[in-house]
């Protein structure tokens, strides 16, 4: 299902020592860059964990490492509503292969932020297309969350493309995010690479991703079967009165 190139992102290692008393040292995502490089090897990466467990601090690191905006973006993206992204892409150390064609972050928080960076250059007068014509032919503000969540990625993502996703099961429901699934795995065969922080099941599931656990030991290679979230989930589905009795009680 996926195409057999190599990864544009391949390894990701520290370049140098964390300040002293810096909090990223109590993260355990970044304690165990300290300890070791962190490999990805398939064309999808899936990042499971708790919260806390530093899923999102990684994630935000390796994209502004390798050139995104921090709060999201195509790699063109140059805007800033307010800086709450970490230091830790000053000591992150990208093992790269051939340039993307295409890329972008997607972060749940400030998504909005990022659409609206699209109206605001489409504001300007210029002789070029608008940009919205890229996302659909439509602002994305004038959708729902959910809905401009898909529409980005059905019209603006491409082969070839470095695609790093945050939570982007935040704004669907799970029949849409069936939807994205399904679009991950259309690109993913078209020679694009996506690294993806999740709590969903069902993102879980991509045929081929390899889906990597970040606990306080470390980050291990893990069946989604194995997740806490898939556990619990199937726990509730199951069960859900025992479950709420135990919850309430």
């Amino acid at each position: 299902m996926f195409s057999d190139r190599a990864n544009f992102i391949s390894e990701v290692s520290l370049k140098g020592d964390l300040p002293r008393g810096s909090y990223l040292k109590t993260v355990p995502a970044v304690r165990h860059l300290m300890r070791e490089p962190l490999k990805l090897g398939r064309a999808v990466t899936v990042f499971a964990g708790e919260n806390g467990s530093g899923k999102s601090t990684l994630i935000e690191g390796i994209a502004v490492a390798f050139g995104f905006n921090p709060e999201g973006g195509s790699l063109n993206y140059c805007f800033e509503t307010e800086p709450t992204h970490s230091e830790l892409y000053e000591y992150l150390k990208l093992s790269k292969g051939l340039r993307p064609r295409d890329g972008f972050f997607l972060r749940a928080e400030s998504f909005y932020n990022a659409v609206s960076y699209i109206d605001r250059l489409d504001e300007i007068p210029a002789p070029a297309p608008k940009l919205a014509e890229s996302y659909g032919g439509r602002s994305l503000r004038k959708m729902s969350h959910g809905e401009a969540f898909l529409r980005l990625v059905q019209n603006r993502f491409s082969g070839r493309g470095l695609y790093i996703l945050d939570e982007p099961e935040a704004a669907l429901s799970p029949m849409r995010c069936m939807t994205l699934l399904r679009e991950i795995c259309r690109l993913s065969g078209e020679g694009s690479q996506f690294i993806i922080a999740t709590h969903s099941p069902i993102l879980m599931a991509l045929p081929g991703a390899e889906v990597l656990k970040i606990t306080g030991s470390g980050i291990f290679v893990t069946d989604r079967h194995r997740t806490e979230h898939c556990a619990v989930m199937r726990e509730f589905l199951n069960r859900p009165e025992k479950m709420l009795g135990e919850l309430l009680k």
